[in-house]
């Protein structure tokens, strides 16, 4: 039985992981912090990954680890400690970690973001990922994926339009006017299948896991057909949008998904070797109706990490509509 350490495991990513990897018959233990309860026959062993004991109760030979954080202090120290414990080493990272958003199509060849501040997502992820290669390069994956979606997600990004649509029903929805965005996601169920197929067999390397690039404008069409949307979509000029303090892609007060401008490569990357290693993609229409339904088991009107309430929507487009007349 191939035995995996996932240092991680209990967050919504993790879950998933976990669950995968059973159901390729493996002996799964994660370390992590907190108590919380884990599917099958997975073992938790609760650990504070900042203590000089971290990693002493794994101090074991395993088929494959894989490490989930973007915490550089905790990637960092769990190479020192396991790295050499490991038959196969496999790390989350993100296509983040890309010094450049400048070209559509750029590979996992293309520079990455050199220094930066702890605490700087891409530049942890990127910290941890070349700790990683100093000390298991060949016995290493690296998976970078795009914006992950799904039913569940933390993040409050990938269902916020089929929400959105869903709660306003015939009344109007803001929306950006960016007819040249793009958007690129993975499913979560199909990245946690591919890490979990990878992980139990040959290192691969570092590899895009993101799926088709897709405009901004067809998620919105689609988003708003399933959702039996009837009212008036407000497409609103990204200056505008910048002038009301509304914020790009995620967080409060935002409109999810959306990008400035000259950003062409962001969304746009290939996924070639994704591919040709396995990795498979669940249809966009597929995943918007099954967050849509997550939406409405969460409730549409619920608090959101990312978006704009319903109130902040209705007085921008007050205002907006106010100045086009």
């Amino acid at each position: 039985m191939t035995a995996v350490l996932v240092l991680g495991g209990t967050g919504w990513l993790g879950s998933r992981l976990v669950d995968a990897l059973l159901t390729t018959g493996a002996d799964v233990i994660c370390l992590a912090r907190g108590s919380s309860t884990l599917p099958g026959d997975a073992r938790l062993i609760p650990r504070d990954r900042d203590a000089d004991d971290a990693y002493d109760a794994v101090l074991r030979d395993w088929d494959a680890i894989v490490d989930l954080t973007s915490n550089r202090h905790h990637g960092v120290r769990a190479l020192e400690a396991l790295a050499g414990h490991a038959g196969h080493w496999l790390t989350v990272s993100t296509v983040s970690v890309y010094a450049s958003n400048d070209t559509a199509g750029d590979d996992e060849t293309a520079a990455l973001v050199d220094g930066g501040p702890v605490g700087d997502y891409a530049a942890d992820k990127a910290a941890i990922e070349a700790a990683a290669v100093e000390r298991v390069h060949d016995r290493l994956t690296v998976v970078r994926p795009g914006l992950i979606v799904g039913p569940g997600d933390p993040s409050d990004r990938g269902g916020y339009w089929p929400g959105r649509f869903a709660l306003a029903g015939s009344g109007p929805v803001l929306a950006p006017a960016a007819a040249d965005g793009r958007v690129q996601v993975i499913d979560v169920r199909d990245l946690a299948e591919w890490i979990a197929r990878t992980a139990v067999s040959a290192p691969v390397g570092a590899l895009n896991a993101v799926g088709s690039s897709v405009a901004l404008g067809t998620v919105l069409d689609e988003a708003a057909r399933i959702a039996g949307f009837t009212g008036q979509r407000v497409d609103a000029p990204s200056e505008w949008l910048v002038e009301q303090q509304v914020q790009y892609w995620a967080g409060p007060r935002s409109l999810p998904l959306w990008l400035p401008d000259g950003m062409p490569g962001f969304a746009n990357r290939s996924r070639d070797r994704y591919v040709a290693t396995g990795g498979t993609e669940r249809s966009l229409l597929a995943i918007l109706h099954d967050v849509l339904e997550d939406e409405r088991r969460r409730g549409f009107d619920r608090a959101r990490r990312s978006g704009l309430t319903r109130a902040e929507e209705r007085e921008l487009l007050d205002t907006y509509l106010a100045s086009a007349t």
